[in-house]
């Protein structure tokens, strides 16, 4: 059992540490000029550029035409909820970091529960989450439709002081439990998820967007 176990270590070690080095050592002279995620651009209007895509401005089909067509689309939504139109990608390389993308679109809430009525199908994702898939003329819509907020899920575990060393000091950290402290960076419209027992989470919105991340946080924390 020891052995199995030290040989699962081993070869998770092998996979995941290639991309620490790389969030951690790198030769600036082979860095790309954009599209890693620290690499976040603010611009005047309180707009962000991350990835190569300007939330607010881009829409889903230009994170299509980014990042390949395997991304699926859908209105993703919890119980008693109008849920989102979210395009997902299982698997991204941002420069030279991999991991998963979520893209939402930002749509009216009628608009949203209207795709959803006229969902052909819809199944469960995880525990009691639904995905509704769209009709090919809301699908059509969705892919117009600018970019509210992006989600990026690095493959490799990021402790705080790889965060630091790429990110900087965060303007404000709120923990919400004994393994979650969110590093918030307003200015960039960046909230990144520390989790000690799971994966880390970044969360982009324009700054000028910013709050609604931010206020749910401090009433989770009791701020």
């Amino acid at each position: 059992m020891k052995k199995t176990l030290a040989l699962v270590l081993l070869a998770a070690a092998v996979l995941l540490g290639p991309v620490v080095w790389q969030f951690l050592h790198f030769d600036p002279r082979a860095v790309p000029a954009s599209g890693l995620p620290w690499q976040i651009d603010t611009l005047p209007g309180g707009e962000a550029r991350v990835f190569d895509l300007t939330l607010g401005r881009s829409t889903l089909a230009d994170a299509r035409a980014r990042f390949g067509p395997d991304m699926q689309v859908a209105v993703v939504a919890e119980p008693d909820e109008t849920g989102n139109v979210e395009g997902y990608y299982e698997a991204i390389t941002a420069g030279f970091v991999a991991g998963k993308l979520i893209i939402t679109a930002d749509l009216p809430a009628a608009t949203i529960a209207a795709m959803r009525e006229r969902s052909p199908k819809t199944e469960y994702m995880q525990s009691t989450t639904r995905k509704a898939r769209l009709l090919d003329a809301d699908l059509a819509a969705a892919l117009a439709a600018p970019i509210r907020a992006i989600a990026f899920v690095p493959s490799a575990q990021l402790d705080e002081a790889v965060v630091l060393e790429r990110f900087g000091q965060p303007a404000e950290r709120i923990r919400v439990n004994d393994h979650v402290e969110h590093l918030l960076y307003p200015a960039k419209g960046l909230d990144l998820t520390l989790d000690s027992r799971g994966r880390e989470l970044l969360q982009y919105v324009a700054p000028a967007r910013f709050e609604a991340l931010r206020a749910p946080l401090r009433a989770q924390a009791g701020h």
